[in-house]
């Protein structure tokens, strides 16, 4: 039997799925009273820094302490599903569904998200600070120069796998991680964050969807990788009108992401 773990990454109490390779997981608990779930602040740990790195120091935590022949990563609101039904919570992507697919499978995804009339470069510089990826690039340049290709690949494209979801093989995530967290790392040296508001702030977790389509763009031409692409479900309403507003007035009027949607 494969053994598969998924971190659901939360920083508040949450329904979470009912099934033992779900893992709960409280991230930014460095100094905060426990919620009944694991705590990314145990063992090798990068807590501290969630207010920039968001879930990614979940990711960190699991890839550090959560032995498993598969890691993954979902969030409180956002789950895997093959189908779903009437009732969210029971379309859940299952064990055993998880169990055929990682059989077959490297790496399981969701789907991409379109961004139509943006590219993802155009899209983070009105949306966010366009530095984060230049810098992001030089640094590329200069400690892997064998990925730039696919870096300026997936920046012109204007699709991705975004929310930072994923399903992957421990020798895979390893390599992932000891790429991205050594990214991510020389990036902190470079990047002015004074001035930048909280919401900005928080722009290591999204560099890091760009990264990962940076890196399977990368595996894909170099390796014979297995990747599956299945759905994914908001557990809660989206506010649409909200989002295609805040969407407009980034592209044509410069205005910044200033929350989340």
């Amino acid at each position: 039997m494969t053994d598969i773990k998924i971190i659901v990454n939360t920083h508040k109490r949450y329904r979470m799925p009912d099934s033992p390779m779900y893992v709960p997981l409280h991230v930014g608990s460095a100094g905060k009273p426990g919620i009944g779930y694991r705590r990314d602040d145990t063992g090798d740990n990068i807590s501290f820094k969630n207010a920039g790195y968001c879930e990614l120091t979940g990711l960190y935590w699991a890839w550090k302490n959560l032995p498993a022949d598969y890691l993954g990563m979902v969030h409180y609101r956002r789950h895997f599903s093959l189908h779903q039904g009437k009732d969210k919570w029971k379309s859940i992507l299952t064990e055993r569904q998880a169990e055929r697919l990682c059989g077959r499978f490297d790496i399981i995804l969701p789907r991409k998200r379109h961004y139509y009339i943006e590219t993802l470069y155009s899209h983070y510089e009105h949306t966010h600070y366009i530095e984060h990826i230049t810098q992001t690039r030089q640094i590329i340049s200069e400690k892997c120069p064998e990925y730039i290709s696919s870096f300026d690949s997936v920046l012109n494209q204007s699709k991705g796998y975004m929310f930072n979801m994923f399903i992957m093989k421990r020798e895979l995530l390893d390599e992932y991680c000891a790429w991205l967290f050594d990214i991510l790392g020389e990036l902190e040296n470079r990047v002015v964050v004074d001035g930048l508001s909280p919401f900005q702030k928080r722009f290591y977790g999204r560099v890091s969807e760009i990264l990962l389509n940076v890196w399977l763009c990368y595996k894909q031409k170099n390796s014979t990788v297995r990747i599956a692409v299945i759905k994914y479900m908001h557990m809660e309403h989206i506010n649409w009108r909200k989002k295609l507003t805040a969407f407009m007035k980034a592209k044509f009027f410069k205005k910044k992401y200033e929350g989340s949607f």
